[in-house]
């Protein structure tokens, strides 16, 4: 492909130059500066010109300009209305990019894939600021837009707790939600010095590719969840405290004790050695027994 302009730090500093444009905090503002990254973003999404590739937070338009070239359509959703102009003259050259100016949680992606799409799933591609980063994946999730994959930039240690097992540190909630939904691949470390400002943090590209059906069955998945949540937040204490003490669960303590019985645990067992195969079962049990 013919390399895009943008890309390269003295590239992005002529044209947050040529804008004044001054990084804004509360969008959690980094941008990559590093070609190498860029291409292995596109790649190991696996972008066609059959895609329609939905963009979350595009900045200046350097990935864009990356996606323009390798998909059919992009779409680019993105909050800071002062970056709007910007991507205009980016994007300029590019005739299949349509910018959104709006906050991705507050957007109808359904109803873009359908007018855009056909109503087939499509892909998501993101460096997406780190304080939100759980809200856009569990929301592109949750709301059951059809999406084929997610390919994101995000924070080393949440990339880390989305594809761990039980019985690590970083096995939680998160790790489990995700791997419900789709399956949780580490594309590549990032080092801070690939964006500007460099973040404090190191980075990593994670694919998450979107299950075509989930790999548990289960009956009531909002409990399921609530059952996962409660057994997480006290993270010391056993699985039967973690849900008797949980605001969201109101059972009885010796409904849940019987339940755990049931899925063949000990009294003393804690929610972090579960896999997302008992956390199912215990949610189907405790279903049945409501």
């Amino acid at each position: 492909m013919n390399k895009p302009f943008l890309g390269s730090p003295q590239n992005t500093i002529a044209v947050l130059q040529k804008y004044n444009f001054t990084f804004q905090k509360k969008f959690g503002q980094n941008f990559l500066i590093d070609t190498h990254v860029l291409d292995k973003i596109i790649n190991s999404a696996e972008i066609t010109k059959d895609d329609m590739v939905l963009e979350i937070g595009p900045g200046i338009g350097t990935m864009t300009q990356y996606l323009a070239c390798a998909a059919r359509q992009v779409i680019a959703v993105e909050i800071d209305k002062a970056l709007i102009p910007i991507l205009e003259d980016t994007l300029s050259a590019y005739d299949n990019v349509t910018v959104i100016n709006d906050d991705v949680l507050k957007t109808d992606i359904t109803a873009l894939a359908v007018e855009h799409n056909g109503g087939k799933p499509l892909k998501v591609v993101a460096n997406l600021p780190y304080y939100i980063t759980t809200p856009i994946i569990m929301g592109l999730f949750e709301s059951h837009v059809p999406i084929e994959s997610i390919t994101v930039m995000v924070q080393k240690e949440v990339a880390d707790r989305m594809q761990v097992g039980p019985g690590t540190k970083d096995y939680g909630a998160l790790s489990l939600a995700v791997q419900y939904y789709a399956k949780p691949y580490i594309v590549a470390n990032v080092p801070p010095n690939c964006f500007m400002p460099r973040p404090n943090v190191g980075s990593a590209v994670i694919r998450l590719t979107r299950h075509k059906e989930a790999p548990v069955t289960v009956e009531d998945e909002t409990l399921m969840f609530k059952i996962i949540r409660a057994s997480f937040n006290q993270r010391r204490k056993t699985l039967a405290n973690g849900l008797n003490n949980s605001p969201e669960i109101n059972l009885p303590k010796e409904l849940i004790t019987e339940a755990i019985e049931e899925l063949g645990k000990g009294a003393g067992i804690r929610g972090e050695t579960l896999t997302l195969q008992e956390f199912a079962t215990l949610s189907n049990i405790i279903s049945g027994k409501l």
